[in-house]
């Protein structure tokens, strides 16, 4: 089954170049047990993407490393994530940077609390990595950092974003204080008008850091679901709710178009003070289903001598 129609979507929506303008640059997410089943990543992607390789709970540190090596050897920036709440202690930390860089030359992290609630040791959200120093002096160039553009009730129960923005201003006054250049990567949404308040209101409270933001690629319309409904997407969420009701379209896969057109249309807008610098994609109904579906707009990547 072919995925939603591309063309009409684009029509009335922004143009194929626009779109395509927007999205070029963009930066996927791997697992080592999924990297596996790629025989090689560059039949996929664009030479040179960024690649954060997600690290889950229990993933042996090994699977991570050579994940990292595969890519960097195959012509991508891997970008490993660091949970804070995985790490035991500081020498643990202090190994895995180690390995990355010998082992990878990784140069750049995704630094996290993490998904699981209860810490193993002695770390428990991203500022205590940060503060620990050992990225910069391990000659890391670049560490992204999370955002919640609809909030995060992990952090936050309240369900206010009380300690979300606080936690975004100390990582703007860390970035201000040091070489790193940072970034922030959020959660994926479904609505591009309160994510773009979002990141406005950002820059107006004085976090500049630029923003990467979250894009859940194709997939079936209940393994969107389940996935946002585990990660907390919060009133976006009524997008997907809305087309369930619809039961002719329980079985076509969900596509990013409209959010993503939506994006690029308003970029085009405000070319000087957009907010949003690029795209990272969650690729919840594989990577092989994304990657088709970018190639389908205009994204393919370079042939291979």
């Amino acid at each position: 089954m072919g995925l939603l129609n591309f063309k009409k979507r684009d029509a009335i929506g922004a143009t194929p170049g626009v779109f395509a303008d927007f999205v070029r640059g963009y930066s996927i997410e791997v697992m080592p047990r999924t990297a596996e089943k790629i025989a090689d990543f560059r039949a996929l992607l664009p030479a040179g993407t960024r690649v954060y390789i997600a690290h889950l709970d229990g993933t042996p540190i090994d699977d991570m490393v050579s994940t990292a090596a595969r890519l960097r050897a195959e012509g991508f920036e891997p970008m490993p994530h660091f949970p804070a709440r995985s790490i035991p202690d500081t020498a643990t930390l202090a190994d895995w940077i180690a390995r990355y860089r010998g082992e990878a030359d990784v140069r750049q992290a995704l630094v996290l609390a993490g998904g699981i609630t209860q810490s193993r040791g002695t770390f428990h959200s991203s500022m205590q990595l940060l503060e620990t120093g050992l990225f910069d002096k391990a000659g890391f160039e670049r560490l992204h950092v999370a955002g919640h553009p609809e909030g995060s009730r992990d952090i936050d129960p309240d369900g206010s974003d009380r300690l979300v923005m606080e936690a975004l201003r100390w990582k703007q006054a860390f970035a201000e204080r040091t070489d790193a250049q940072m970034s922030i990567v959020t959660q994926f949404a479904f609505e591009a008008v309160p994510v773009i308040a979002w990141a406005d209101r950002l820059r107006a409270e004085g976090i500049e850091m630029p923003i990467h933001i979250g894009v859940a690629g194709p997939a079936k319309l209940q393994t969107l679901v389940k996935f946002a409904i585990s990660c907390g997407v919060g009133p976006s969420l009524k997008v997907l709710q809305r087309r369930a009701r619809d039961v002719s379209k329980l079985v076509l896969p969900f596509t990013p178009d409209e959010f993503l057109s939506d994006l690029a249309q308003a970029a085009t807008r405000r070319p000087a003070d957009f907010p949003i610098e690029g795209v990272h994609f969650f690729p919840l109904g594989g990577i092989n289903t994304n990657a088709a579906w970018l190639a389908e707009k205009g994204l393919a990547p370079t042939p291979q001598p």
